[in-house]
């Protein structure tokens, strides 16, 4: 079986069931990604070398608790109630909660993008690795999940959305840089990226912001009037944030000495790979959600 095919039978077994789970059921899709968390952290302990076992039990326990308080609220805090006989109220807890998850993964997102410009770093400190566990790969899941319930309800759209936009940002990205591209973005780390295709890739995914607004996703009230430029904020910081996802990864696995993150995907190698643009943009997208909801 030639490259191409094998690429093409691994994306597309990969899109369906990434589609058949976000449209399924809400369960269907946090199992999902709670499984995608673990093959994703197990990925990453391999590329900084840290204990797989700890680490996916680490990430998982706090996926696994925290999408259960932030989502089933009311029938978690039912159970622990008549379980302890007591009168908690988790609800009230819960943007508490988020402001402070949020908080720590926008400072060490920020640590990570400060590591692309460190040159001389060849070996990552283990208080790091766990900081970029924590901060880069688990939390970011916990955030991709907040994003498709909205303000209230499981909404599949506003998370195939995201979807929709990253690979509009990657692909016409890819294809403007190697049909055009002749100034590299950040070459010594990706190689292969350059100005012109991060600038394609950001005017055809603005482009499949507005198509979402307009075609896709109705809006709530307050924003009804305000979609498409809202759909294309969303479409600048995929760009601009799922650039950095990639090129952090890229950081990772050059001083891994490694091509790709795994195997598991024939032709794009681990999951990964495949989600470094979306982990890091979630939890920007995130915060901007908040601002929305806050000024309106």
């Amino acid at each position: 079986m030639n490259e191409t095919l094998k690429r093409t039978i691994s994306g597309a077994v990969y899109i369906a069931l990434l589609l058949t789970s976000i449209l399924f059921s809400t369960e269907s899709f946090i199992i999902l990604f709670g499984l995608f968390l673990i093959i994703t952290i197990y990925e990453f302990s391999n590329l900084v070398n840290l204990n797989k076992i700890f680490s996916i039990l680490f990430g998982t326990t706090l996926y696994a608790v925290i999408v259960l308080i932030s989502h089933y609220n009311k029938q978690t805090t039912a159970y622990l109630n008549s379980l302890f006989n007591s009168n908690l109220d988790l609800e009230t807890n819960i943007q508490e909660l988020n402001i402070v998850l949020l908080a720590v993964t926008i400072v060490i997102s920020i640590k990570c993008i400060l590591f692309l410009f460190y040159d001389s770093v060849q070996k990552i400190s283990i208080s790091s690795k766990y900081l970029y566990l924590l901060g880069y790969i688990t939390l970011p899941f916990i955030f991709i999940i907040k994003i498709s319930f909205g303000t209230n309800d499981y909404n599949p759209k506003i998370i195939l959305g995201l979807f929709i936009l990253i690979w509009t940002n990657d692909t016409f990205a890819y294809l403007v840089g190697k049909s055009i591209g002749k100034h590299k973005l950040f070459e010594r780390v990706s190689p292969k990226k350059t100005i012109e295709g991060f600038l394609g890739g950001a005017i055809f995914a603005a482009f499949a912001g507005f198509l979402i607004s307009k075609l896709y996703i109705q809006p709530k009230p307050e924003f009804s009037g305000k979609s498409i430029l809202i759909w294309m904020i969303i479409a600048l910081i995929v760009s601009i944030f799922g650039t950095i996802g990639d090129l952090i990864e890229s950081k990772f696995k050059r001083i891994a000495g490694v091509k790709d993150s795994g195997s598991i995907m024939p032709g794009h190698g681990g999951i990964l790979d495949r989600l470094d643009s979306v982990i890091f943009v979630a939890p920007i997208i995130f915060l901007f959600y908040q601002i929305l909801y806050y000024v309106s």
